[in-house]
């Protein structure tokens, strides 16, 4: 069997702020957009890779009932609701890269006990990003 990972999902809560995240600070190219029922997804990933980020509107499936909806924002704003780790080679100009640009700064490059170096920020709906340094 052959599996690679397609497509992760990370809530937004605001499509413009977000695009504008992935696409400008982060670099990555916009693969799709698509508006249904006054709602936006936008799918974003790194230029010469498969992976992709499908940014969502939390909740829209329609099997969440209203109270979940609410814990879902809740945890978005704590910033407790969802995560991805990225990786690159320079952690340093990465970081530097990203603080210029008002990304929320959750830790500064660090070396981690468990043997990896890395950072973390928050993206304009809360969604924590760590990147690691490849070594």
């Amino acid at each position: 069997m052959e599996l690679t990972i397609h497509q992760t999902y990370l809530p937004h809560n605001d499509p413009a702020e977000s695009l504008a995240f992935y696409r400008d600070a982060l670099g990555f190219e916009v693969r799709n957009e698509v508006e249904y029922g006054g709602m936006h997804w936008i799918t974003v990933g790194p230029a010469g890779q498969t992976t992709s980020i499908v940014l969502h509107p939390p909740g829209a499936d329609p099997g969440t009932t209203d109270d979940e909806r609410r814990v879902i924002a809740e945890m978005m704003a704590k910033g407790t609701y969802a995560a991805i780790n990225l990786a690159t080679p320079d952690l340093d100009s990465t970081f530097t890269r990203l603080q210029a640009g008002d990304a929320e700064v959750v830790q500064e490059p660090t070396e981690q006990p468990y043997g990896i170096r890395d950072c973390a920020l928050r993206d304009p709906a809360g969604n924590l990003i760590r990147i690691q340094e490849l070594r």
